[in-house]
């Protein structure tokens, strides 16, 4: 996202999210923020962009999600506007994977 659309309200909604504490805080709180279906979106969207950070082809990914190829191609779009916040977080959930193991 463009640091140019920030505001007030998106910085109190972060601000918030910075308070989640475990997995458990943010189903209750997506919930309560989302519909269902805005909350498999999101989470669809992010698998999409993880599996272009992989290289995966849009066939794999359509089959894999059901994604439209329209959405994969948002994403795609995504990534190389702010592929680097991907990154950042892609690399943060491995090491904490590794970590675990």
């Amino acid at each position: 996202m463009s640091h140019k659309k920030k505001d007030e309200n998106l910085d109190f909604l972060f601000q918030a999210l910075l308070e989640l504490q475990s997995v458990d805080d943010c189903y209750g709180f997506f919930a309560a923020l989302c519909t269902g279906q805005e909350l498999h979106t999101m989470a669809k969207r992010f698998q999409v962009a993880k599996m272009l950070t992989e290289n995966r082809v849009y066939n794999e990914i359509v089959e894999e999600t059901g994604a439209s190829t329209a959405t994969i191609s948002r994403v795609k779009r995504s990534l190389a506007d702010d592929g680097e916040t991907y990154d950042m977080v892609f690399r943060r959930l491995k090491e904490k994977e590794e970590a675990k193991a």
